[in-house]
């Protein structure tokens, strides 16, 4: 039986119970090994503090959105909607007797003080030359494993997000990734800026949709769209694409890690990410994935629901020429990547095919790694690594759209 929901977005860490999917602190003190303690400079496992604060966050949302979103209601939908759009699109300074709400809003939303532009575009070079790597990995892995924490599901499952229509939510996303890593896309006026600020929008009405339904177990998961699992998401982005980068095969330097850090550190703050989540160091970024992971819960069948629907995506994908060769191609070589790296029972607990072999990324190992070495080094060829790498990657996207609009999806508050 569902507990009452806190009357607000988020509730205050005296009154607010501990969502059961969290794992006690007492299970949470692993050992860390001695090589990555030393990487790291401390363990993995939180303190008392660190533990409160990432169970507290389960009742966390985006207050700065969800202020918004009630006085779009209040305003009406029809009025409110095309002033947010004209603010995103061209600035606040450009709508006329800007309500007092949307100003609040966008003037949350202006460049921190910390932002480096450069070293964002920087990023964004370094993703481009990864050509399909960064997909394979934040596909086959950050997704397809993030289904095995079924706490991080329920949304995805009551929402049909991704077991419905699974296809264009993937193309959705992989858009929006595209127009993040332009080199200025996440700078206001950018096609990442607008495109990230919508997708915030989209997810305010969700967590107030799924925050108003009797299905929603509060008791169990917290609040929909916590701010623990908008950290894991923009973690995910990061973190677990550069670990999967160098497992592929592709070296990153220090320089490289701290520019993608930072582009996706800029992301999280405007899709509404706390700044006590955001980070620059990848290992920040390890030990609070590890803190965020620690509030998940142990896979079920909305692992198995959600991994077979996004295995079979492949199958629905758009080629101009031997389609049914290239589907079932692509099919075969995803799963390949995703047994790379998760085990057989991973496998099974995600309701994947057994007697799934890595084969793909194992025969590309050595030629990805020796190229990229080679590529770093002789002049004038990084340039050409970027370029080639983003056709490889716009042209993965055009697989997914076919000849659908290359759209996100529509708030409908």
């Amino acid at each position: 039986m569902n507990a009452p929901a806190p009357s607000t977005a988020s509730a205050s860490a005296a009154t607010a119970p501990v969502p059961t999917r969290a794992r006690p602190f007492e299970k949470t003190a692993t050992p860390t090994p001695a090589w990555l303690r030393r990487l790291l400079g401390r363990e993995l496992a939180p303190s008392r503090d660190e533990y409160q604060a990432a169970v507290d966050d389960l009742w966390a949302g985006d207050p700065a959105m969800d202020a918004l979103i009630d006085w779009m209601y209040e305003y009406g939908s029809a009025r409110a909607r095309p002033l947010f759009e004209k603010a995103v699109r061209d600035g606040v300074d450009a709508v006329p007797d800007c309500p007092a709400p949307l100003k609040a809003f966008m003037d949350q939303v202006a460049a921190p003080a910390w932002l480096d532009p450069a070293l964002v575009d920087e990023g964004a070079r370094f993703i481009q030359a990864t050509g399909m790597t960064a997909p394979y990995v934040l596909r086959d892995l950050a997704l397809m494993g993030g289904y095995l924490l079924s706490g991080f599901n329920q949304s995805l499952v009551l929402t049909g997000a991704l077991s419905q229509g699974t296809s264009r939510r993937v193309a959705e996303t992989g858009k929006w990734w595209i127009d993040c890593t332009e080199e200025g896309g996440l700078l206001p006026g950018g096609e990442g800026y607008r495109g990230t600020l919508h997708v915030r929008m989209v997810h305010g009405l969700v967590r107030r949709n799924l925050d108003r339904r009797p299905e929603w177990d509060h008791a169990r998961w917290g609040l929909p769209l916590n701010q623990v699992d908008m950290a894991a998401t923009y973690l995910g982005f990061c973190v677990v694409m550069l670990g999967g980068l160098r497992k592929m095969g592709i070296p990153v330097t220090a320089r490289e890690s701290r520019a993608v850090m930072h582009l996706w550190k800029y992301a999280g703050w405007l899709m509404g990410v706390d700044e006590r989540w955001l980070v620059g160091r990848e290992g920040d970024g390890i030990v609070l994935l590890h803190h965020a992971m620690m509030t998940q819960s142990r896979p079920d069948h909305t692992s198995q629901e959600l991994g077979r629907a996004l295995s079979l995506e492949p199958l629905s994908q758009h080629f101009s020429h031997f389609p049914g060769l290239r589907r079932r191609w692509a099919y075969r070589r995803h799963l390949s990547v995703t047994r790379y790296f998760l085990n057989r029972e991973k496998m099974r607990q995600l309701g994947l095919p057994g007697g799934v072999s890595p084969w793909f990324p194992l025969l590309s190992l050595l030629p990805r790694f020796a190229g990229h070495v080679l590529l770093r080094y002789l002049p004038g060829l990084r340039l050409w690594q970027q370029r080639r790498g983003r056709r490889l990657q716009n042209a993965a996207l055009g697989h997914l759209f076919g000849d659908q609009e290359r759209g996100l999806v529509r708030p409908d508050p």
